[in-house]
């Protein structure tokens, strides 16, 4: 007897791998789930085993997770717990909730990684019937930076906040450099910034709901007789906001923007850029030229 694979299935079986102190089976006539009993065993007929999935398997999806996640903050927490040996899962969610981005982020990889494993073993019964492979379509979270960030059109208002959030920003993190040479480098950052026509700067300001100042992007022409070319002029995102997708999607957002104005190309000199804002750049087209980037949008 075959079952479709609901989303509502999806989700219980989800469910049950997670519990591990029960065990459950899938009741194929009533395309559920129900609790194994000494009445009612597996004969991959009528009831399916359910994928194997044990605490290690948990373990290693956290481990991933944080492996792959560019909020230092939590990162550096949530790696201390992983490795303290006791009681991992219950502390991994109370730090969590300290981070409720990062918490948010971590539910939409947990359902997709273990949506994608369930996906997987479901395929593998439909080889055995006779079926064809159903493909796994991830849920696309690009909205949900939206839905706890806003995004707004940079004016030139703006430049102070700009300038206040990365200036403290950056002290915090390159606190080894002397103060000097700090102060130096968002000096130069700053002239550079100014140099630029203010009322022909384009750009976005991303803050959490609580209005927190979470990231910028902001680009100009290059000068008046060359309009066509833009450069980045600033793309910070706050340290505490990172891994959270808001780097990508002001990225986005401002190359979206400079295609639809009808500009060329977009540069980006060697201006402050934390390393993991690379891997960004080239995945969105941008090709390394020397100590900068450029990327060719008509």
């Amino acid at each position: 007897m075959t079952f479709a694979l609901t989303q509502t299935l999806v989700d219980n079986i989800q469910t049950a791998l997670e519990n591990q102190e029960k065990s459950f089976i899938v009741d194929a006539e009533k395309c559920g789930i129900i609790e194994r009993d000494g009445c009612v065993t597996a004969d991959e007929d009528k009831f399916y085993e359910l994928p194997e999935w044990t605490s290690a398997d948990g373990f290693k999806l956290r481990e991933d997770f944080v492996n792959n996640l560019y909020s230092p903050f939590a990162r550096e927490e949530l790696q201390e717990i992983l490795h303290s040996g006791r009681g991992v899962f219950k502390s991994f969610r109370n730090v969590l909730k300290k981070y409720p981005e990062v918490e948010k982020k971590w539910h939409v990889f947990k359902n997709r990684t273990m949506n994608k494993y369930i996906n997987d073993w479901y395929n593998s019964l439909r080889e055995i019937w006779g079926l064809e492979k159903l493909d796994y379509i991830p849920e696309s979270d690009e909205m949900l930076v939206h839905d706890d960030f806003s995004f707004l059109e940079y004016k030139a208002d703006n430049q102070e906040e700009i300038f206040l959030n990365i200036s403290a920003a950056l002290k915090t993190e390159y606190g080894e450099v002397s103060e000097e040479i700090l102060a130096a480098f968002c000096e130069m950052w700053k002239n550079s910034f100014l140099s630029f026509d203010s009322s022909k700067q384009i750009g976005y300001i991303c803050r959490s709901l609580s209005e927190d100042f979470a990231g910028c992007i902001t680009a100009a022409p290059v000068s008046e007789k060359n309009e066509k070319v833009m450069i980045l002029t600033s793309l910070f995102v706050s340290n505490g906001f990172r891994g959270l997708g808001i780097g990508t999607e002001l990225l986005s957002m401002c190359l979206s923007e400079l295609k639809r104005s009808g500009k060329n190309w977009v540069l980006l000199p060697n201006i402050i850029l934390p390393e993991n804002l690379e891997p960004l750049l080239i995945r969105t087209g941008f090709e390394k030229i020397a100590s900068g980037f450029a990327a060719k949008l008509l």
